[in-house]
């Protein structure tokens, strides 16, 4: 063995050496911040509806601003014109996605990842920014407030947005736009104790599979992407994943029964960026058209429970990176083949797992 690498070996082995960055996240970083555009916002090329900006810029920037320092140099001129861009896009109350009225742009979600990009950026009046944007979402969700009990299903959850919905008219409610309001609650601060996590978990209870996974609503049948089997729609894994950070952000623990059940579910059957629960020709294109969304949820479920995605994942990620540092696919069930959707995903699982 030369000097050099017996020395290198010494020094690694008594813990005195940095963890070296990893230059796909690197590359992905920089790839996003090079598409910030001169207004601070991030615009599709790709989808109308996400051209505005109003929806994209909270996901993108709340992707960036979890990247290490060690990994890439903060950019706080950058980050700055980001956070402008989303007080001129929100309304006085502090939702976004609403700058059009007649086309809302995902406003609970976009006030959700809002809140978490603010929380992270410290930027200064973040905490009344905050403040209002929590009030807001807390005002979205279906409950007594609007008119809603614990016995219809829609209970407890949080859908797309925009104007308060009653009784019987639910709009579209899923658990994956549940989990990002519940988790922008807890990066806000609200308490545990707060009754927003107690009755979003009757919702959550009643996405639970018999089979321990869980599944994406409980009032339209036709957006369960796994389908059913007859008797109760199937699991699948992005949802499964969901339902992890959903009930811990809610206060459940990892040892909690629904929980455990669901890790379990998880466990036995993730591979890598295939998205496992899905059957049948009817259902083929749905394990690839998830998959970037799947990696970024999983991988945070694993890390929350104190596991690891696995190699496969990482070694997915790293085969299917683009030349520019970007990720994309051909599928376009959920925009994936948008690399300003793709690539803050895989950004998120690049965070939680070793290139």
């Amino acid at each position: 063995m030369r000097r050099r690498d017996f020395v290198g070996l010494l020094v690694a082995q008594a813990g005195c050496i940095r963890t070296p960055p990893k230059p796909a996240l690197a590359r992905a970083a920089e790839y996003l911040w090079q598409r910030q555009d001169a207004d601070g916002g991030w615009h599709s090329r790709t989808y109308g509806l996400l051209r505005s900006g109003q929806s994209l810029t909270p996901f993108v920037l709340d992707a960036l601003l979890q990247v290490p320092e060690t990994v890439l140099a903060p950019r706080p001129a950058r980050i700055a014109q980001a956070v402008a861009f989303l007080n001129r896009n929100a309304r006085p109350d502090g939702v976004q996605g609403m700058a059009d009225p007649d086309i809302p742009d995902f406003p609970n979600y976009s006030t959700a990842l809002a809140v978490g990009a603010l929380c992270r950026a410290r930027r200064p009046g973040w905490e009344e920014q905050t403040a209002r944007m929590v009030a807001a979402l807390k005002a979205q969700q279906f409950t007594e407030q609007n008119g809603w009990t614990p016995d219809q299903p829609a209970y407890g959850a949080w859908g797309m947005g925009g104007g308060r919905r009653t009784p019987p008219y639910t709009g579209h409610v899923d658990l994956s736009m549940t989990r990002h309001v519940l988790q922008a609650l807890r990066a806000a601060g609200v308490p545990a104790a707060d009754p927003a996590f107690t009755r979003a978990a009757v919702f959550l209870d009643r996405c639970r599979a018999a089979d321990g996974g869980f599944f994406f609503t409980t009032t339209e049948p036709d957006t369960n992407k796994a389908g059913s089997d007859g008797k109760q729609f199937r699991s699948y894994g992005s949802t499964t994943a969901d339902g992890i950070l959903a009930s811990l952000a809610a206060g459940a623990r990892p040892a909690d029964e629904s929980v455990a059940a669901a890790r379990q579910w998880i466990a036995a059957r993730h591979r890598s960026l295939e998205v496992p629960g899905f059957a049948g020709e009817a259902y083929h294109r749905w394990p690839r058209g998830l998959a970037f969304y799947y990696a970024a949820a999983v991988s945070q479920a694993f890390q929350e429970l104190g596991a690891s995605p696995g190699d496969a994942l990482a070694g997915a990620l790293k085969s299917t990176r683009r030349s520019d540092g970007s990720w994309a696919i051909a599928e376009n069930l959920v925009k994936e083949d948008d690399p300003l959707i793709a690539t803050p995903f895989a950004v998120r699982a690049l965070l939680r797992a070793e290139l």
